[in-house]
């Protein structure tokens, strides 16, 4: 391969950067393909992050590139002012598949998260007859949604918060899995109560069981909106087409992103209720390259994969390994396993050593795999995993922890 002249200025960074939940394994990617990843020097690495969820189908699925590039051959990009011929048909395919009525479609995950955010408090005004300028939306604490500077606003994660400030007023936190703290806060005021299914960035945790059927009578109960965020544990990751369907709950609104674009373009969107989401009049909210044609092209062809169920299915399966695997590591090196599906938090006994000592041990054993607040792994592995390839990062895991 080409030399880029990058691989000796990622690898001597400062090491004291690994305390940052960010900082990049000193491994530049050249080529990718399936589950494999190849560096500028043509070593291979089994990738088991899979860009935060963001490649449940793996690198260069074959269905998604074909996608974009037909589509690329013909229309790129229209004004605002036009619809282009796949945006019906992408959100109407979208709208089946989820289950909802409505479809706005933005690009990043964080763009969903503030559509969905800006949605609530409209709702509240014209619908519900909040006082102007008084809505509340409530939040988890170790809530991760993204990174503008109203959704930094109500993250208590100093990397995120910190020096970011004046913050945006209007959420009340609570403690993630509380279902009593959820109703008591909320009051006359109250929006919104915006979560993730599954904490990812804080490390994969799981509430516990009930505490959504909970939630969901709270809203309900108090003409309160449930908007599940599920950029990460959506579309297949945990088994379920949407996290929160393990509890048999459905939320007014949730936010899709990260595998809504295949790992190709980024693709986001809020999917919910008309009467919600139809508070938006033409003119009132938009983006230049939401729902633009590729991207449209795309997600028709994600939506493609997820409707037979045969992600989900593997997803449950071979998550099913994946969980057992890990748990037999528990009490060697490893304190506790938790998560669902293709999607595990692994913390790392703290007897034996940092999550970055060891994602950097996995590293030199071919597996990519990134740590988060110091002791926990999150593993995400593409949905293509094999049970051979599970074993092979599972045993590269012990390898790392026994040295």
């Amino acid at each position: 391969m080409a030399d880029t002249g990058l691989t000796s200025s990622i690898i001597t960074l400062d090491e004291e950067w690994g305390a940052h939940n960010y900082h990049p394994l000193p491994v530049v990617i050249a080529e990718a393909e399936g589950a494999w990843v190849t560096d500028v020097d043509g070593n291979r690495f089994l990738d088991f992050l899979s860009g935060y969820s963001a490649l449940n189908f793996g690198h260069r699925h074959p269905d998604l590139v074909q996608a974009a590039h037909d589509q690329l051959d013909r229309l790129t990009l229209t004004s605002r002012a036009f619809h282009n011929d796949q945006y019906g048909a992408f959100c109407r395919e979208l709208a089946e598949l989820t289950g909802t009525e409505m479809v706005l479609t933005m690009n990043t995950g964080a763009e969903a998260v503030e559509s969905a955010i800006k949605v609530a408090r409209k709702w509240a005004y014209e619908v519900k007859g909040v006082e102007f300028d008084s809505a509340e939306i409530i939040v988890a604490a170790g809530n991760f949604h993204g990174r503008t500077t109203t959704i930094v606003s109500f993250s208590d994660d100093p990397l995120a918060h910190d020096n970011y400030g004046p913050f945006t007023p209007g959420f009340v936190t609570v403690p993630f899995g509380d279902a009593e703290a959820v109703r008591a806060a909320i009051g006359p005021n109250t929006a919104a109560v915006l979560m993730e299914p599954i904490q990812g960035e804080a490390g994969v945790v799981v509430p516990p069981e009930g505490f959504w059927a909970e939630v969901r009578a709270a809203c309900d109960e108090n003409d309160v909106l449930m908007i599940s965020d599920e950029i990460q544990a959506g579309l297949a990751r945990t088994g379920e087409l949407f996290a929160l369907d393990h509890e048999e709950v459905r939320a007014d609104l949730y936010t899709l992103g990260k595998a809504l674009g295949g790992g190709i373009i980024p693709v986001s969107a809020v999917v919910g209720r008309s009467d919600v989401l139809g508070v938006l009049k033409p003119g009132q909210h938009g983006s230049t390259f939401g729902g633009y044609p590729v991207a449209c092209a795309v997600g028709r062809a994600v939506v493609e994969l997820l409707r037979d169920g045969e992600f989900q299915q593997r997803s449950t399966e071979l998550g099913e390994h994946l969980h057992r695997r890990l748990g037999e590591l528990v009490g060697h090196g490893v304190a506790e396993v938790r998560g669902r599906g293709l999607w595990a938090g692994v913390d790392i006994d703290p007897a034996a050593k940092t999550g970055r000592e060891v994602s950097m041990a996995l590293r030199d054993r071919g597996v990519l795999c990134k740590e988060t607040h110091h002791r926990t792994l999150r593993m995400a592995p593409p949905l293509v995993i094999t049970r051979e390839e599970i074993d092979h990062a599972v045993d590269s895991l012990a390898a790392a922890l026994a040295v």
